[in-house]
């Protein structure tokens, strides 16, 4: 019954967390956003006392329940040792702990928090791991299904659905993404949760934890014959059935084990005093009954690793202007002295700091505006970018889904008032000098009013008219460079703030 429990949350957790990020039109936020604010993680980072402190009672009341219902990326290791349960049974063994592994990988993750390495501890956190996976390899299947099923309405006369583009926001992410995914799949696959109590930081801040919860599996010596199923059948590793021992630290809280016993010698309860296999084995043979201890042998901790690189190469498709006379040349991403921000992430060093490269505000960005950084201190982390839409002013979606607090919730009025960049004009891109036409482009479409078209020639009244910006009212938005048609760089461009400031 309590196996089935756990099956029922965790894979409505599992679920909604997915669909979180696979829901481009930011419908299932409201509703089940709450989700992605009590992983323990991004908790931790914002600050959010309350939900840091249920998931450590938690913890000191049933163990690592965590690791198997809440943590989406535990879910998923479950889903690969499932599978590998199709092909081969009862293939798990004991083996001992490598804790100069886990504490070594803890103390680093820590190191990078502290230091400001976020990219180091997003590869290492549970979390950021499975966002990656999910914006980065499920989500253009997702996109791609719905395109289908947008094609196939619109032949019936039904506008339902509609199409969005698919595209590869970072190449150097998306293979992290995919050998993420296939070295946890197939370390899940053989040996169930190796991840988890080895590598994962939150996995072992939870273990010492879990030492110490009120309720927790425990063998009964007197119904025990020792067959070893349960250790078996354990995914963990944890379960040393030979000298009737359980490593709570690594116990993961899934309940397996209780149904595979035949003699009902585990059981889920408050821990006793209980006589040492010794002192059971003494008993036993006064009784003139004799005990034989069965020798497991152990597995190899780890596997072979199998290296897997997956490069996917999405070429798009030509646009053309109508006719089909000219093909428009795609914009090319401008060299910033400073990344651009979001607005609620009050400046770069608050963001990198609080950022766990989830991607979840990169998922519901309705204006692909939010990518992955390629830079290596902040490599994953969200970015700003401007050469496939803009920021709109009336859009706050990345600052309502944000977990860990890089991007605070942030009303439209602050949101139009916050200086994130400013623009800056390139006069060798202008198409009025060089092309010798008329455009404004950019001061037509400035949500601010910053730009200003004035004479190129104060002297000439018919010199081309060039933009001029007010860098006191511009809010960094990105629709000057977005809109303005010069290729293939802009002829106006947005650079960020270190620290935002209200206008």
């Amino acid at each position: 019954m309590l196996r089935k429990i756990r099956l029922t949350f965790a894979i409505f957790f599992f679920v909604l967390i997915t669909l979180l990020f696979l829901d481009f039109t930011g419908t299932l936020h409201g509703w089940f956003g709450w989700m992605a604010k009590i992983q323990f993680l991004p908790a931790v980072l914002a600050l959010n006392v309350g939900v840091v402190i249920a998931l450590i009672v938690l913890t000191l009341l049933l163990g690592r329940v965590y690791c198997s219902v809440i943590c989406p990326l535990g879910v998923f290791q479950d889903v690969a040792a499932w599978l590998g349960k199709k092909q081969k049974k009862n293939r798990y063994s004991y083996s001992p702990a490598l804790n100069w592994l886990r504490y070594g990988v803890l103390a680093v993750f820590a190191l990078a928090l502290v230091g400001g390495v976020g990219s180091l501890a997003a590869l290492l956190a549970p979390y950021s791991a499975y966002g990656r996976i999910a914006s980065n390899l499920f989500v253009p299947l997702y996109q791609w299904g719905n395109n289908l099923l947008a094609y196939l309405a619109e032949r019936a006369d039904s506008y339902m659905f509609y199409s969005v583009d698919v595209w590869v926001k970072s190449v150097g992410t998306f293979v992290v993404a995919a050998l993420t995914f296939v070295i946890l799949a197939v370390l899940a696959w053989r040996n169930g949760r190796t991840y988890c109590n080895t590598i994962c930081p939150v996995g072992t801040v939870l273990g010492f934890l879990s030492r110490f919860s009120l309720l927790k599996p425990v063998i009964d010596t007197s119904k025990c014959n020792s067959c070893g199923l349960c250790a078996r059948n354990c995914k963990a590793s944890c379960i040393d059935s030979a000298n009737h021992k359980i490593d709570y630290s690594r116990y993961v809280a899934c309940m397996d084990c209780l149904g595979k016993c035949k003699k009902g010698a585990i059981r889920y309860e408050r821990p006793r005093k209980q006589v040492q296999p010794s002192s059971a084995a003494a008993g036993k043979a006064d009784s003139g009954q004799a005990t034989e201890k069965v020798d497991n042998a152990r597995r190899a901790f780890f596997s072979a690793g199998t290296m897997f690189a997956a490069t996917t190469l999405l070429k798009a498709q030509e646009k053309k202007v109508d006719g089909g006379l000219a093909v428009i040349e795609d914009k090319k991403i401008p060299e910033r002295a400073t990344p651009i921000y979001p607005a609620g992430s009050l400046g770069a060093r608050h963001f990198t700091q609080h950022c766990t490269a989830c991607q979840l505000c990169v998922s519901v960005c309705p204006n692909q505006v939010l990518r992955p950084s390629g830079n290596l201190l902040t490599l994953m982390q969200p970015e700003m970018s401007y050469e496939r839409g803009y920021c709109r002013p009336e859009c706050t979606k990345c600052s309502e889904v944000c977990p860990a607090g890089a991007i605070r919730p942030i009303s439209l009025a602050d949101k139009s008032s916050t200086q994130i960049g400013h623009a800056v004009w390139i006069k060798k891109n202008c198409v009025p000098l060089t092309d010798g036409v008329e455009c404004g482009n950019c001061a037509r479409h400035c949500p601010s009013g910053a730009i200003t078209m004035v004479l190129s020639d104060a002297e000439d009244d018919k010199s081309p008219k060039i933009p001029v910006v007010n860098v006191e009212r511009c809010i960094g938005c990105g629709a000057c460079e977005n809109l303005c048609p010069a290729r293939p760089f802009s002829a106006i461009y947005v650079e960020g703030h270190e620290r935002h400031r209200v206008i």
